[in-house]
């Protein structure tokens, strides 16, 4: 009957040790699993970086700084305005004088619905 109880506590000494590696191999997977996440943030983190790094050069290289593009729409709009104030400078009189014909030359008429009593 010991042999059989010796028995009995081999079998669960082999089980207590089975269920230890076990939880020791599912622990080194979840350390495994955490660095491996811990690593790939960190990639996905140099390479949004470097993405952002590339696409400010090519914003540079092509659209100029952002300063640059508002200083080319005010140059662009004060030289609009320029050649506006040109042009009513230029064609001002002209207009003033055919208004003012228009005024000058009034033919007075009796309303087409006027009746002389």
């Amino acid at each position: 009957m010991t042999s059989q109880t010796q028995g009995i506590q081999q079998l669960l000494a082999a089980e207590k040790k089975a269920a230890e590696k076990v939880a020791e191999a599912r622990k080194r997977k979840a350390r495994r699993l955490k660095q491996a996440k811990d690593e790939a943030t960190e990639e996905i983190e140099k390479y949004r970086q470097e993405r952002e790094r590339q696409f400010k050069e090519f914003e540079a290289k092509h659209m100029g700084s952002r300063e640059g593009v508002a200083a080319k729409i005010d140059a662009d709009t004060r030289t609009k305005l320029t050649e506006m104030d040109r042009s009513i400078a230029t064609r001002k009189e002209p207009v003033i004088q055919e208004v003012l014909q228009y005024v000058y030359n009034i033919s007075p008429e009796l309303h087409k619905n006027f009746v002389q009593v």
